[in-house]
């Protein structure tokens, strides 16, 4: 009898244990709740900073006032340059989860990851929250080569194999990844020759040291304007309002090439959701402007239609795929 009601005891004792357990599970929970809806309903309460590592930072500063707008606190734009891009995407990835630090995110970021150079993914180790705007590059030769478009350009180096060199801003960048997509996907022999930057690397094709180049839009429009330099064709995947009368890659014969440049913004891993659409309704609000519109196109980029933080997540996560499988199948290296 003893036996029986010690036992009935220990399963009444355990009985409330897993009340109580439960008790404060749901009381955590809803602690937690309340928290991250209170720090939703304050966020920003104070400034925002947006971190640039490689390439210009006038995009992050053209929408920063409209940041600023919406979200009632000021937006300060600090450039982090350093390590291809490595350091700025380290010291976001490190910050705290709490939407005060952002990554001006570009295309070269998902490179060097493709490449092995960036101990980090985008799409995995941070929270994606919107691709604010786009710029093509453009196919340019020199004038003196005896090609006017993409199907005799391709012509040509079949002919002279080995015998063309194509500039870029650098080993792993845009320009260079594009040059190695065209040759593969094209099956031509080209010759690489990097540069330190871009402006050099498009004089370089100007005095006919080297032959052609995938140029960003901005950089090209005066030199084609100019005639130093001929335009052949854009790599977006439709033709760019940015160099009018140029065709696509695509269009002219190369299906499915497309290469585009482009900027977004993401914050560290772990940023509550609702600081995330936050963030991104605000920069939604400067896709809408028709002034910073302007200002963007005369720098030569477009802006990129309004996305979620899941869209841009997909997208960066497509971009880094892609230059994954080119990056194994030319067996590529970093340096």
């Amino acid at each position: 009898m003893r036996r029986r009601v010690g036992e009935s005891a220990q399963r009444r004792a355990h009985a409330c244990f897993l009340a109580a357990a439960r008790w404060w599970a749901r009381f955590a929970l809803l602690t937690l709740l309340i928290a991250i809806a209170a720090h939703a309903q304050t966020y920003p309460a104070r400034p925002i900073r947006v971190l640039v590592g490689p390439g210009p930072d006038i995009v992050a500063r053209l929408f920063a006032p409209k940041m600023s707008e919406v979200l009632g606190q000021q937006v300060i734009v600090e450039p982090r340059p350093g390590a291809g891009g490595v350091i700025a995407a380290q010291s976001v990835a490190n910050a705290p989860a709490d939407g005060y630090m952002l990554l001006q995110a570009t295309a070269s970021y998902t490179i060097n990851t493709a490449m092995g150079t960036l101990p980090l993914d985008l799409a995995k180790d941070f929270a994606p929250v919107e691709l604010v705007s786009t710029t093509p590059f453009v196919l340019v030769v020199n004038p003196s080569l005896p090609v006017k478009n993409l199907a005799e350009l391709i012509a040509y180096a079949k002919a002279n194999p080995g015998k063309l060199n194509y500039a870029s801003s650098g080993v792993g960048t845009p320009p260079h990844l594009a040059g190695e997509l065209f040759k593969s996907t094209a099956a031509v022999d080209i010759v690489h020759v990097p540069f330190r930057e871009a402006n050099s690397a498009l004089n370089s094709v100007v005095s006919g040291a080297t032959q052609m180049m995938f140029s960003i839009a901005s950089v090209a429009q005066a030199q084609i304007a100019g005639g130093t330099v001929r335009g052949i064709a854009v790599t977006s995947a439709k033709p760019s309002p940015l160099v009018p009368g140029l065709p696509s890659v695509a269009e002219a014969g190369l299906r499915g090439f497309v290469v585009i440049g482009w900027n977004g913004f993401v914050a560290p891993n772990g940023t509550p959701a609702s600081v995330v659409q936050r963030l991104n309704v605000a920069l939604a609000a400067g896709l809408d402007d028709a002034i910073l519109r302007q200002r963007l196109n005369a720098a030569g980029y477009e802006l990129a239609a309004k996305n979620t933080p899941q869209e841009f997540s997909a997208f960066i996560a497509a971009d880094t795929a892609k230059w994954a499988d080119l990056v194994a199948r030319t067996h590529m290296k970093s340096n």
